[in-house]
């Protein structure tokens, strides 16, 4: 008998950084944390999808398709019992938190769902103050404290 998750987390990450996401994501695998990644990123994972297909030109795909990806993943925060940011670095900035990342955040704010950030802020962001204002836990690089963290989301 398969022990119960203590909690069901929603991953919010740069899709140029699924690669990373992925990586982090079999580290919690053999955790109680049920974590639910971005469409693409589980495809990915599970070897249907390959990293190209994460890099989307928009403009020759077309932006109704970011839309229905954008809704998507804004139910599935609705239906998890928190976020987890993975603010890797890109493009040299690190701790980075993109501007889809940050819509992702505002509506686990305003559905009153808890925001963890897996490093530090990211301090040279003209979004800090948002980000900031979010309240959201820093877990500074040390995924062992998802473990806790989770635990009391359900308490």
């Amino acid at each position: 008998m398969s022990e119960k998750k203590v909690a069901r987390i929603a991953v919010c990450s740069s899709a140029s950084l699924y690669n990373e996401l992925i990586a982090l994501s079999r580290e919690i695998d053999n955790t109680k944390i049920d974590l639910v990644l971005p469409d693409m990123a589980e495809r990915m994972k599970n070897g249907s999808a390959d990293s190209n297909e994460a890099k989307i030109n928009w403009s020759e795909v077309g932006y109704g398709y970011k839309a229905s990806l954008i809704r998507g993943h804004f139910s599935v925060i609705e239906e998890c019992d928190a976020v987890l940011v993975t603010n890797f670095a890109k493009n040299g900035k690190e701790n980075y938190i993109g501007g889809n990342v940050l819509m992702e955040m505002t509506v686990a704010f305003y559905l009153k769902k808890p925001i963890i950030i897996l490093n530090s802020a990211p301090e040279y962001s003209p979004l800090i103050d948002e980000i900031m204002g979010m309240q959201p836990v820093f877990l500074e690089g040390d995924v062992s404290v998802l473990v806790e963290v989770a635990r009391k989301l359900t308490r």
